[in-house]
């Protein structure tokens, strides 16, 4: 079992499929709204679902990730710097960047996701773009649908601004929806979009992912 696994409350990482598209965003003041987000639809809830995954999203994360070994520590590193590098052309600030990518690695890891799924995800949804507002109302770097806050939070829409809530939810979500569909990643993505059984969003996705895949994913 991998650390992932160890520290996932749920299943192991989906399988993955690749192919080619492209997105497009356009600025508005200090937001971006996304043309790739259709946003999440609200779905029903059983109690023991919503009790699980509001539990998973308010439990609290270590200011940066647990690594057991030294293998894991030199994979963390080489991740770290390889990932900061490419992700230099969105985010030019150093601090910004080592900021985010050490809590995309804690909360995917945590949600058993691939780094390079989250990462994908990320660059089609929002571009990486923290203030990002898609035509839906979708917000942040993981274009959370408000309805989310309510379902399993406090309600607080301005929270899916901050970095780690909005990542926390994102991957939290994600898993979600991606076990709800036993895996399938095509029909997963599809679900999160709100676009289920239509080609071009997990097309962009997995098209992306190929630009962040690294041996530690």
């Amino acid at each position: 079992m991998t650390s992932a696994e160890r520290a996932c409350p749920w299943r192991r990482l989906a399988l993955q499929r690749l192919a080619l598209f492209t997105t497009a965003s356009w600025v508005a003041g200090s937001a971006v709204v996304s043309t790739a987000a259709a946003g999440q639809i609200e779905e029903p809830l059983s109690n023991a679902v919503r009790t699980a995954l509001s539990a998973a999203v308010v439990a609290a994360a270590p200011p940066e990730p647990v690594l057991a070994s030294a293998a894991e520590r030199h994979a963390y590193a080489q991740w770290l710097a390889t990932s900061s590098a490419q992700l230099a052309r969105w985010m030019p600030q150093t601090l910004e960047r080592q900021e985010f990518l050490q809590t995309l690695w804690y909360e995917a890891r945590r949600a058993g996701l691939s780094l390079s799924l989250v990462l994908a995800l990320v660059q089609t949804e929002s571009a990486f773009r923290k203030y990002a507002v898609s035509s839906a109302g979708a917000r942040g770097y993981m274009q959370v649908m408000p309805f989310w806050t309510r379902t399993l939070g406090d309600g607080d829409e301005s929270k899916l601004f901050h970095m780690q809530t909005n990542l926390r939810f994102g991957c939290v979500i994600l898993r979600h929806l991606l076990d709800r569909e036993q895996g399938d990643l095509w029909l997963g993505l599809g679900r999160y979009n709100g676009s289920r059984g239509q080609a071009p969003y997990p097309r962009a996705v997995l098209a992306n992912q190929r630009l962040w895949l690294q041996a530690v994913d």
